[in-house]
């Protein structure tokens, strides 16, 4: 059974739900609360030596930390969509599942690890603590600019971030959805971003993780 290492709110909330759609039992473990303190312990970097959620456990091999454990939400997602191809969480004709692989990839690289990165941890991008705030103004701007890409995208008439159907890609824009509200940007003009959101959180496994970690 998979163990899935999470902080609510974060972005595990992605793997959380696909572990949901598959049906398949798992358990949870809560490492870290709002503060993001239990991440630091040495307990948990001797689970996971990157101090990071989400992880997965009970996935064969390793690239450090404990055995078996998986790390980055596009390798989970991945997997357990994989792993139970019934889900038809990825699409199989291999351009639909490339363009899968696009939207995680920047999702995981521009929009979390930098712009958020910017925005909620300056002190990785700089050890002078008074250019933090000037870091914080480029990573809501580049924020703004990727949230309008993702409205255009999204806008075009699809239902979901890939026009082949639901897949893992749609509760990590999640994610992203509700970051951007509560780092203050401006979504009122993201209509189809919006509505996209919605429709995600619409289906029950959403709902049911949303309403186990307590967010809305």
């Amino acid at each position: 059974m998979h163990r899935l290492y999470y902080s609510p709110g974060s972005c595990s909330l992605a793997p959380h739900i696909v572990l949901e759609e598959i049906g398949e039992p798992y358990e949870t473990e809560l490492v870290a609360a709002t503060d993001g303190a239990m991440t630091r312990t040495d307990r948990w970097r001797a689970i996971n030596p990157k101090a990071r959620v989400p992880a997965l456990s009970a996935v064969p091999g390793s690239i450090g930390g404990q055995p078996c454990l998986l790390t980055e939400v596009a390798a989970i997602v991945t997997y357990l969509a994989d792993t139970h191809p019934e889900a038809g969480l990825l699409p199989a004709d291999p351009a639909w599942r490339a363009r899968a692989a696009e939207w995680m990839n920047w999702l995981s690289g521009a929009v979390h690890a930098m712009a958020f990165g910017q925005i909620w941890r300056p002190e990785r991008f700089s050890d002078d603590v008074s250019a933090h705030g000037t870091i914080k103004e480029k990573g809501l701007s580049s924020l703004r600019d990727h949230a309008a890409y993702i409205d255009s995208l999204l806008g075009d008439g699809r239902g979901w971030a890939v026009p082949t159907g639901y897949s893992v890609v749609d509760p990590y824009l999640l994610v992203f959805w509700r970051w951007s509200g509560i780092v203050g940007l401006d979504t009122s003009g993201l209509v189809a971003w919006a509505e996209h959101a919605e429709r995600v959180k619409e289906r029950p496994a959403v709902r049911r993780v949303m309403a186990f970690c307590g967010i809305e």
